[in-house]
């Protein structure tokens, strides 16, 4: 009689706790995750809020929460956007460009495209480029500028596709700048192996400058390096050439100023200068 009505009363008991358990389960999760049950208004809302207020890492979880539960429409597109600056502002440059690149390839004609664009250009570029000062010329002769070109290529397809757009204008100033590092970065391997006399590496580094960058800065020095080249490898037509053009060109040089300076410092006192 005992024995049947212990077993009547756990009969009872495990459904009411396992309905307990359950219950509490269900509980945890509403608690784990409270944007459970959100529209994707307000999760656009709640994101957009985090990111005004600089709590991007809150802001990307809603962006990606969005995006999964509600994959179509303005929202999912207009997050695919502002996550793309999410990341940005949060130094990860590998996801915003992967992200940026897929809006562009998911969304071709979108009215906001070209932002895509813009924050590709801009998660590639890298402030750091114009204080070239901070570094050695051997780090800058070895450094990728992979992220340097590609910041210009986003910034130049911008442009070119864009050019009314609202950061056409910023990403002309940025791609003039990112030029001018890039000869910057040239000129300084061909400055290493000038001063290591692998002149011949110099003189053709010298002239890629020429070719890619002939309206930077850097010309001049790439002019004065293939001068210089040249001469020591005695290939005297071609040192003539070169000497005419920078003095066509650049006729105070300083690096030629600099270079006369120095023949004129060897010179014995007693020979005369003509």
């Amino acid at each position: 009689m005992a024995s049947a009505m212990t077993n009547s009363s756990l009969t009872r008991i495990v459904p009411l706790l396992l309905v307990a358990l359950l219950t509490g389960c269900g509980a945890f999760e509403n608690d784990a995750d409270p944007t459970k049950d959100w529209s994707a208004a307000k999760l656009h809302s709640e994101a957009k809020a985090a990111l005004n207020d600089g709590n991007y890492e809150q802001a990307s979880k809603l962006y990606e929460s969005l995006e999964s539960r509600y994959p179509y429409g303005a929202y999912s597109q207009q997050a695919q956007l502002e996550q793309i600056y999410s990341y940005y502002k949060q130094h990860e440059t590998a996801s915003a460009i992967s992200e940026a690149d897929r809006f562009i390839k998911a969304h071709p004609n979108h009215p906001s495209v070209d932002y895509a664009y813009y924050m590709k250009g801009l998660a590639n570029f890298s402030d750091d480029l114009g204080l070239f000062g901070m570094y050695s010329e051997q780090d800058l002769a070895q450094r990728d500028i992979k992220p340097t070109r590609e910041a210009f290529d986003a910034f130049k397809e911008l442009v070119t596709r864009f050019p009314n757009s609202r950061y056409a204008e910023d990403a002309t100033v940025r791609m003039t700048y990112l030029v001018n590092a890039m000869a910057q970065g040239d000129i300084a391997t061909a400055r290493y192996y000038y001063r290591r006399q692998a002149y011949i590496a110099a003189a053709n580094r010298a002239q890629e400058i020429l070719k890619s960058y002939p309206r930077t800065p850097a010309v001049e020095e790439a002019l004065f390096i293939m001068y210089g080249s040249y001469n020591a490898m005695g290939l005297q037509q071609l040192r003539d050439d070169t000497l005419r053009i920078m003095q066509m060109d650049f006729p105070n040089s300083k690096f030629m100023n600099k270079e006369q300076e120095k023949v004129a410092a060897k010179r014995p006192w007693w020979r005369p200068f003509w």
